[in-house]
């Protein structure tokens, strides 16, 4: 199965040894998010601009796939204090509607740039 690699100058541009998403058939892996904005490159701040700064960077690479966030299937975020896990909620249901995709929510001890949240997602298209 080719892969083809996803990217968008909407989203930050990968910092590192990864793309921003990668395709395989009509599943779509797309990377972890942190609240970079991506024309700065620079962190957003605080932990609510964050928040919406991941989904709207994940929104873009999904778009940038031929998709959209109603593809997800699988959520993951990570947060460095998970107190901040109802905002998440609240800011999802601005992106997400029902049904919602599966979802993990981890506390983590720290993320790149300093970034209090990061969310990756796999999509199915089609």
């Amino acid at each position: 199965m080719a892969k083809t690699i996803i990217a968008t100058d909407k989203a930050p541009a990968a910092i590192g040894t990864y793309s921003q998403a990668v395709k395989a058939g009509d599943t779509v892996y797309l990377s972890g998010q942190i609240g970079l904005d991506p024309a700065t490159m620079q962190l957003v701040d605080g932990i609510d601009a964050q928040i919406v700064r991941v989904f709207d960077n994940l929104k873009a690479v999904a778009e940038a796939a031929g998709g959209s966030l109603a593809d997800t299937v699988k959520l993951n975020v990570y947060l460095t204090d998970l107190g901040n896990f109802a905002k998440v909620n609240e800011v999802m249901a601005q992106y997400f509607s029902q049904p919602y995709p599966a979802r993990a929510a981890v506390g983590v001890a720290s993320l790149p740039r300093g970034a209090q949240v990061e969310a990756d997602a796999v999509l199915v298209l089609g």
